[in-house]
C-alpha cells in the first residue's frame, strides 16, 4: 500500500469513529451541562478562540501581508519568547519572508496540524465520551480522535506521519491532557513562520474555567528546532447560540476548482 493509501485509510479511520461517538444531547445552558454522566466535564459543544494567533503566535502588529492582511494582536507564547535553535531561526525568518506562498493552512489549504488547529479563527466541535474524544473542525475538514482507554501505540510502528498527528488523552481531575505525537513536519504554527521538525511532541491541556470557557494549554518540545521546551496558553469559548454546529470547509478543493475549473483527466 502506498503512502497516499495508508493515510486515506487512517482519515477514514479516524472519520468513522468519531462518528461512532454517542452523545447526549444537551443544552449548553442546561444545569447538567457543567458535568458528563461519568463525571468528567462537559466539553461536548462547538468552541473557538478570540485571538490572531493564527497569523502571529507572538505580539505582532498588523500588516498589509496576506490577502486580507494581518491583524494586530497579543501573543500566546508564555514570556513571548521561542527558544529557537541558531539554524532553526534562519529557517523560521525565510518560512516568513516566503509565508505568502509556502503557508501551508492559510495559503495552501493543507490540515493546518496540532497546536494551530484549536487558534486557526474557525469554530471546531468537541464530542466526548468515556472511552474517546472526538474533535470536528471547520478549517479544511479536519478531524482528531482522542484515544482515553490507553491503547498502545506500537502499531503505529512504521506509519508515516500525520497532519494532526496521533493523540492520547487522560484525566488529571479536571484537566483533560493530551499527548500528541508523529505530527508530520509539514506544518507550521502559524502564518509567520514558526515552524518544528517531526520531532515535534506536543502536550495539550484543557481545563475547565467555567461552564462556557476552557483554559487550553500546549507545551512544545522539539529538540530539533527548540533548546528548551515552551508553552502557548489562551482561553476557548463555547458557541451558545441555539442551532450551533460545524460547517465543514474545504478550501483546498475550492482552490482546486478555481484552479482547474472543469478540466477533465485525460
Amino acid at each position: 500500500m502506498t503512502i497516499g493509501g495508508l493515510r486515506f485509510v487512517v482519515v477514514t479511520v479516524l472519520v468513522s469513529a468519531v462518528l461512532s461517538i454517542s452523545v447526549e444531547p444537551q443544552s449548553p445552558r442546561s444545569p447538567s451541562a457543567g458535568r458528563s454522566p461519568d463525571g468528567k466535564p462537559n466539553f461536548n459543544g462547538v468552541w473557538q478562540v478570540l485571538n490572531t494567533a493564527a497569523w502571529d503566535i507572538q505580539d505582532h502588529n498588523s500588516s498589509l501581508a496576506s490577502y486580507l492582511g494581518v491583524p494586530p494582536g497579543r501573543g500566546v507564547v508564555e514570556g513571548n519568547e521561542i527558544p529557537y535553535k541558531p539554524d532553526a531561526l534562519q529557517q523560521k525568518k525565510k518560512n516568513f519572508d516566503t509565508r505568502e506562498t509556502e503557508d501551508p493552512a492559510f495559503t495552501k489549504c493543507l490540515l493546518p496540524g496540532v497546536p494551530r488547529a484549536t487558534y486557526m479563527p474557525y469554530p471546531f466541535e468537541i464530542i466526548q465520551n468515556p472511552r474517546m474524544v472526538g474533535i470536528r473542525y471547520a478549517f479544511a475538514r479536519a478531524v482528531r480522535t482522542i484515544d482515553l482507554a490507553g491503547r498502545s501505540r506500537e502499531w503505529l510502528e512504521g506509519w508515516p506521519d500525520f497532519w494532526m498527528g496521533d493523540s492520547r488523552g487522560k484525566w488529571e481531575g479536571d484537566t483533560l491532557v493530551v499527548d500528541v505525537r508523529k505530527l508530520d513536519d509539514r506544518s507550521w504554527f502559524d502564518h509567520a513562520g514558526n515552524f518544528h521538525s517531526d520531532a515535534l511532541h506536543v502536550v495539550e491541556r484543557y481545563s475547565p474555567i467555567d461552564r462556557d470557557h476552557i483554559q487550553y494549554e500546549a507545551t512544545i518540545e522539539d529538540p530539533n528546532v527548540f533548546t528548551r521546551p515552551w508553552k502557548i496558553s489562551m482561553p476557548l469559548y463555547r458557541i451558545i447560540d441555539k442551532n450551533a454546529e460545524i460547517f465543514e470547509w474545504d478550501c483546498r478543493f475550492d482552490q482546486d476548482s478555481a484552479k482547474y475549473k472543469d478540466a477533465i483527466p485525460k
